[in-house]
């Protein structure tokens, strides 16, 4: 099964930007939908962010969509999580996804990943 390592988070102010990195390693990368979600205490994971195993099509949360983008280099294994204007409530652990199965799933939900990093804190300060 794949292993992923998020690094990147860290304190930032309000209108700010940080970029996210997912290193994976120990499986097929290429072929799989990957993702970001993130986790704020007391609430539910919170999907922000999908890319399909090409890259061809990315999908967002309602709360990120035009803030954050999503990309990926399939030559280093790796997805970015651009975030810009961030906002208070956008402070989390943010985790990165692998899809549950090459090629079928889209990567455009939660649902189709069952893979998941050890999350990287990021805190946005107003």
């Amino acid at each position: 099964q794949v292993q992923l390592v998020e690094s990147g988070g860290g304190l930032v102010q309000a209108g700010g930007s940080l970029r996210l990195s997912c290193a994976a390693s120990g499986g097929t990368f290429s072929g799989y939908a990957m993702g970001w979600s993130r986790q704020a205490p007391g609430k539910e994971r919170e999907f922000v962010a999908g890319i399909t195993w090409s890259g061809s099509s990315t999908y967002y949360g309602d709360s990120v969509k035009g803030r954050f983008t999503i990309s990926r280099d399939n030559a280093k294994n790796t997805v970015v999580l651009q975030m810009n204007s961030l906002k208070p409530e956008d402070t989390a652990v943010y985790y990165c996804a692998a899809a549950r199965a090459p090629i079928y799933y889209s990567g455009r939900s939660l649902g189709d990943f069952d893979s998941w990093g050890q999350g990287t804190q990021v805190t946005v300060s107003s």
